[in-house]
């Protein structure tokens, strides 16, 4: 099978959706199919090897298509021009500066994109049509339902199959200013059904987006993302002083700030003799003011010194983080589309303790690998931290049931081949 993948990069932080996809092509290709990994917007930032051609080209670059959104000169560059501004040193700087980027730009920037037809971008759909029409795949992936713009124009000038995945573009649509959040969504309801196929990588995710799409009879698949399970071992049973681990990006979406203070409340409250937290992740230039807060509130509990900081790990220092852990925990405070440092704690045999909310019972329940509790209870963590901690057989059954369900329900090669088996029903 002839398959691309549309993925949309980060350009200067770890993106669970890039992950998801490259882990994918990689797995699909050592499986013999023909795979192209398409970057989109920003260059691909992963903790592991690309499965990217050198000669692919980024497409719908980001600065090419903030200087046509507000320039009609750019809109008539010559292609030659483009791919030197699409160049990926040139595009991780602008990524770095993201953040200086207003909500409104964003807004105006991600509708345009969803009405591609009556947008400025017509020259970069061109330029990726003309690479897909060489290239001939039967199947086309969207990385991201903010893409659905372009499947009207994709399936009508190419004729190829196209699957559509969901990863949490509810949350980005609605920290969008109106008019734009409103039509956004409006566009997404007209746009999305001219798909063959769409994906969520959870139930809750598809339920969540048939609520939000209205539309309750919309066919969504379910596949679960996976991981390569290669580098990940298993957490060692007894560390002391015991280790509590956060493995995402630093915001408060993640719920960064509820894990500080569930952790005070630990060794002060609760008090705990000698526990360690360790917070990694994707951290950008916008999120250094809370960080730099957070420090500050653990400095003035004199708990400074018993957090470990690691900002954007490589993948084998993060599988080593892990490892280290005692237990794991993201209480996030969005509605998580799926969570993927949720399997990689799983896969290195990690217990955890997360929201009872969002997709993590659909992964915590069947696995029993941890515990769920109230969600936005920074009280109710640190409880159920300062339980587990006494409890070693409780422990050591969660580890080797979280190693179990990585293995067989969330591994890269059983997302493959429930990939496989629904892109194969669209072919004759």
């Amino acid at each position: 099978m002839n398959i691309a993948i549309l993925t949309p990069g980060t350009g200067s932080y770890y993106c669970g959706a890039c992950m998801r996809d490259n882990a994918l092509a990689k797995s699909l290709h050592a499986a013999g199919h023909r795979v192209s990994l398409l970057p989109m917007y920003l260059p691909l930032q992963l903790d592991e090897d690309q499965h990217l051609q050198a000669d692919n080209p980024i497409f719908f670059g980001g600065i090419n298509v903030f200087l046509q959104q507000k320039l009609a000169l750019f809109r008539h560059t010559p292609r030659w021009l483009d791919s030197l501004l699409n160049h990926s040193g040139l595009l991780r700087s602008a990524a770095k500066r993201s953040h200086m980027t207003s909500a409104r730009e964003h807004g105006e920037m991600a509708l345009a994109m969803l009405r591609i037809e009556d947008s400025h971008f017509g020259k970069e759909l061109d330029k990726l049509i003309d690479w897909l029409a060489t290239d001939k795949p039967e199947i086309l992936v969207l990385g991201t339902a903010l893409q659905a713009g372009m499947i009207r124009e994709l399936k009508s000038r190419l004729g190829v199959k196209i699957i559509c995945c969901f990863q949490g573009e509810d949350s980005f649509l609605d920290g969008l200013p109106e008019p734009f959040k409103s039509g956004s969504w409006s566009e997404l309801r007209k746009r999305l059904p001219e798909a063959d196929l769409l994906v969520a990588p959870s139930a809750f995710y598809a339920d969540l987006m048939r609520r939000r799409l209205d539309d309750p009879t919309l066919k969504i698949e379910v596949i679960p993302n996976g991981i390569d399970l290669a580098g990940y071992q298993i957490s060692k049973p007894a560390q002391s002083p015991p280790v509590i681990g956060f493995l995402a990006r630093m915001i408060r979406e993640k719920g960064v700030h509820h894990l500080v203070e569930a952790f005070i409340h630990l060794r002060t409250t609760l008090q705990h003799p000698d526990a360690r937290l360790h917070i990694a992740g994707a951290s950008t230039a916008g999120d250094v003011k809370l960080v730099d807060e957070l420090k500050q509130q653990l400095h003035a509990t004199g708990l400074s010194d018993h957090v470990t900081w690691s900002p954007n790990l490589s993948r084998d220092d993060k599988a080593a983080m892990l490892s280290s852990l005692t237990l794991f925990s993201v209480p996030a405070t969005y509605p998580e589309a799926f969570g993927l440092y949720l399997v990689e704690a799983l896969a290195s045999g990690v217990p955890v303790v997360m929201p009872h909310a969002s997709s993590f019972p659909e992964i915590i329940t069947p696995s029993e690998a941890g515990l769920l509790v109230p969600p936005d209870d920074p009280i109710a963590l640190a409880t159920a931290w300062h339980e587990l901690l006494q409890r070693p057989d409780q422990l050591r059954d969660f580890r080797e049931k979280g190693r179990r369900a990585a293995e067989q329900s969330y591994s890269v090669e059983a997302m493959r081949d429930r990939f496989l088996a629904v892109a194969e029903s669209l072919l004759p």
